[in-house]
């Protein structure tokens, strides 16, 4: 506790509450993060989580979460061995996270994780300090962090440089990946951090959250210009049911157009 400048005048700081608290929210009733899952509309929240703990908790309990219940892993092999990845860059996901963690107003609203098809948006009520821009978190800058103690312990934690390089890492994972640079902005009284899964405009299979059967079908209609649900059945094998309901979410990605008509006349073409 001395090494990490906790103890003052024979008590804990607050701080230690937030880094070693076995619950935090009894002094800070907003220390715990939301995450929730949207639809192509912010009015659509599909489900959410409440995830609690002290800080230290929190960035690997989110992740945990995020990968659990909000992410959909990609497969590959090298061989026979089945590999699970994540929809994306992953370093760039936790440094965001302890970002928000180590950076964030502990007296305002909680951090809040925002996932979509396409992108995930992170948020934490803070504030850059005067002199220094958005612009400036995308090149070299100096490490001012807003919770100094906090910093500190997760530095010396071995979790965080001391360097000011969070967000250029975030960008550097991002890019390398092949994803456009992130957005970091303020947002509603907070920083907002924004990481796309897919070029903006783009709507390539590879880049969405399209099962096994969406993407045969998207292969089918490249060769054969059109496909109908009694189609869609065939090549996977499935029910009617299945296959509607497969179909409207290709239309709902913009992936397929509807021809409009109803009956066995239907088909479906690449948007």
């Amino acid at each position: 506790m001395e090494n990490l400048l906790l103890p003052e005048n024979g008590s804990l700081k607050r701080s230690a509450v937030l880094l070693f608290g076995k619950n935090p929210e009894r002094f800070y009733i907003n220390a715990f993060v939301k995450v929730g899952k949207f639809d192509l509309s912010d009015n659509d929240l599909k489900y959410q989580e409440i995830v609690e703990g002290n800080a230290y908790q929190l960035a690997d309990r989110i992740l945990e979460v995020l990968d659990r219940k909000f992410f959909i892993s990609p497969i590959s092999y090298e061989g026979l061995q089945r590999i699970e990845g994540w929809e994306y860059p992953y370093e760039a996901i936790r440094e965001t996270i302890i970002n928000s963690i180590v950076h964030r107003d502990y007296m305002g609203a909680p951090v809040q994780i925002s996932v979509y098809d396409d992108k995930l948006i992170v948020w934490n009520e803070g504030h850059l300090p005067d002199d220094m821009t958005f612009e400036d978190l995308k090149k070299k800058h100096s490490s001012r962090p807003h919770n100094p103690i906090l910093a500190s312990a997760f530095f010396k934690g071995g979790l965080i440089e001391a360097w000011g390089r969070g967000t250029l890492k975030i960008v550097d994972e991002c890019k390398k990946a092949g994803l456009p640079e992130p957005d970091i902005e303020k947002n509603s009284g907070g920083i907002s951090v924004t990481i796309y899964k897919k070029k903006k405009g783009e709507n390539h299979p590879e880049h969405l959250d399209l099962n096994d059967r969406q993407i045969i079908a998207v292969e089918y209609l490249k060769l054969h210009g059109r496909i109908t649900n009694k189609e869609y059945q065939k090549i996977n094998n499935i029910s009617r049911e299945t296959a509607t309901i497969d179909l409207r979410r290709l239309v709902k990605l913009g992936i397929l157009k509807s021809s409009g008509t109803k009956g066995a006349g239907a088909f479906y073409e690449l948007s």
